[in-house]
């Protein structure tokens, strides 16, 4: 039985644009054309291909068609889409479209513009939820800089957890940076988005435009990159992500499966992706992909999405997928020995914190790739400059009319702050925490009790 996934993409500009490139992978690596018809080879491309699309019956054909929503507060990119190869794959009533924009300011997404669509977006969802055998969730892809990705992304998440409280919500959510940033406003915008993640999401799987900016150059050899290249990465990793999801293999899973495995903590479900190999495209013959190289370059920051140092930090659990002719032995003895190498880097107090996956099925034009889902004490980095760059403006009450002015209280900006500060401090309380300090609290605890049983 499929255990389906809609997809709500395009929540923004950014979403749009890396939602398409993540539909051509996902299209290529079953074996559809850009109709949704089947031309592969290979059984194991449809065996869970249900996943992510709704099989129809039509002239005689089969056709595959996704099971996700396009949303836009201005019909320019989605037009686009519908007019470029992928635009007749999607049903039609799946573009939902306003016609002013957010013009990046969160309240217009959460409050003003967004809350007029919200209706006809649950009633599209709605439509596509409802034949589902076993619905396990729902993954948005969208920016937490702009006024459409953060605000209505926000609200969307709050209404689906409303009406689907029994059912997974998974984000990929692209962090801003002043590297690739196109607007002032945009720590307001991610830390009012990060707000309404900590409570409303289950498993947030965090991409960071200045790690995405500097694997591009440093690494893809790209002088200027565009963001057609940097989507093309993030397409990459969520191939790379939702592997164990689309094609049958070892520790295969669900969305709840993965998140049960990577959330030690409610709250602490922010998680960093990393992909291997990253490479020139000139230099594709000079790389080699064993087993060892693949597990290391995985957990080497140079390849995570996030710009964050994890020798900073302390993993508290990460899932690794391994894709290709991969013996299983090797892979888990790889990565025990890089837990064993680098000990000091994983928290003691949860064993076996690193999942192996496999899947024989390797991405389109390569033999063997892998990807990393870490859940570390170090992405608090990113929260920090964030913060930093939000308080710096909210001390001097900067930019605050325009969000004022579509009926916001500034009392959500303090609960924001305080809320990102909140959640700093548990990743650093976790970072420190050790089995020396968790044997002491219990001796402690114990001789409490002797002392009350002693009183009485």
């Amino acid at each position: 039985m499929p255990r389906e996934i809609i997809n709500i993409q395009r929540v923004c500009k950014a979403g749009n644009q890396i939602g398409d490139n993540f539909w051509k992978m996902l299209l290529a690596e079953h074996g559809l054309t850009h109709d949704g018809i089947y031309e592969g080879n290979d059984p194991q491309q449809l065996e869970r291909v249900e996943t992510y699309f709704q099989e129809i019956q039509s002239d005689n054909a089969t056709k595959y068609v996704p099971r996700s929503v396009q949303i836009d507060l201005e019909p320019g990119v989605t037009n686009r889409v519908r007019s470029g190869p992928t635009g007749g794959l999607f049903r039609p009533d799946s573009f939902i479209t306003g016609d002013v924009g957010a013009g990046n300011n969160w309240a217009k997404g959460f409050y003003t513009e967004g809350a007029e669509l919200v209706d006809s977006i649950t009633e599209t969802i709605r439509k596509y939820a409802e034949p589902a055998d076993a619905l396990q969730g729902f993954q948005i892809i969208h920016s937490l800089g702009g006024g459409t990705g953060a605000g209505l992304g926000s609200l969307l998440l709050s209404k689906l957890r409303e009406e689907y409280p029994d059912r997974m919500l998974a984000t990929f959510s692209i962090l801003p940076s002043p590297k690739v940033s196109e607007t002032v406003v945009e720590p307001y915008n991610a830390l009012l988005s990060v707000h309404q993640l900590v409570e409303n999401s289950d498993l947030t799987i965090c991409i960071d435009n200045e790690a995405l900016y500097d694997i591009t150059t440093r690494t893809l050899k790209v002088e200027a990159p565009s963001f057609d290249n940097l989507n093309g990465l993030v397409s990459q990793v969520m191939c790379g992500v939702s592997t164990s999801l689309r094609f049958p293999g070892q520790l295969n899973g669900d969305l709840r499966k993965l998140s049960l495995n990577l959330i030690p903590f409610p709250r602490l479900h922010f998680l960093c992706p990393s992909y291997a190999p990253f490479f020139d495209a000139k230099a594709k013959s000079f790389n080699r992909t064993s087993v060892p190289d693949l597990t290391s370059a995985m957990f080497d920051r140079r390849n995570f999405l996030v710009a964050c140092d994890p020798r900073f930090g302390r993993y508290l659990t990460a899932a690794t997928i391994f894709r290709g002719k991969i013996s299983s032995r090797e892979a888990e003895y790889t990565v025990q020995e890089l837990q064993k190498k680098n000990s000091h880097l994983f928290v003691e107090w949860i064993p076996d914190n690193v999942s192996v996956t496999l899947c024989s099925v390797p991405p389109t034009g390569q033999k063997q790739s892998a990807t990393c889902l870490a859940n570390t004490t170090a992405i608090q980095e990113v929260f920090k400059r964030s913060l930093s760059q939000f308080m710096s403006m909210y001390k001097r009450g900067a930019f605050l009319h325009w969000y004022t002015g579509e009926g916001m209280d500034t009392m959500e900006f303090s609960e924001a702050e305080s809320n990102t500060q909140d959640l700093i401090a548990e990743y650093q309380q976790y970072q420190e925490a050790s089995v020396e300090a968790e044997e002491l609290d219990d001796v402690e605890q114990e001789e409490e009790q002797l002392s009350a049983v002693g009183s009485q």
